[in-house]
């Protein structure tokens, strides 16, 4: 079980660069879990931050639902000054937002789970060579063991 910790990764721009998303709670339900992530770049108010969160809920069904949800707010560009010099402060624009789900029953394996997690990062990233699937992280853990960080 992975302790909560930060997570470090590069995103898709022309010059990749490298977001780190720090720990910031782990709340239970029942048995739903949700730990969330946010980044802490300075000078970035905090409502602007990217974050992260990972879900997993158990559906009436007895099947597990897990999610990893991404966000990144997209700042408004401020630009000139009124007549009495003030410059309003920006706010955030948009949020762009992607999540993966999955849906897994109680029966299902770990095995099974890690090809199906791996088959869907291998096609969203049109991946067409051989690549080892990551077991470790906040990320793999939940998906593949249904184990979320603590």
């Amino acid at each position: 079980m992975s302790a909560i910790a930060n997570i470090a990764a590069y995103d898709g721009q022309s010059t990749p660069v490298l977001h780190t998303f720090v720990a910031e709670s782990v709340s239970r339900s029942g048995q739903d879990t949700i730990a969330t992530y946010k980044e802490a770049t300075a000078g970035v108010p905090d409502y602007a931050q990217g974050r992260i969160a990972i879900k997993r809920t158990k559906l009436g069904s007895g099947v597990n639902r897990v999610s990893v949800r991404v966000e990144l707010p997209v700042m408004e560009s401020v630009s000139g000054v009124n007549s009495a010099g003030y410059t309003a402060a920006p706010k955030v624009a948009y949020t762009d937002t992607a999540e993966v789900v999955g849906y897994f029953h109680d029966r299902s394996l770990i095995a099974g789970r890690r090809s199906v997690r791996q088959l869907a990062i291998n096609v969203s990233g049109s991946i067409a060579t051989s690549v080892a699937p990551a077991v470790t992280g906040p990320v793999p853990e939940m998906f593949d063991t249904l184990i979320s960080p603590t």
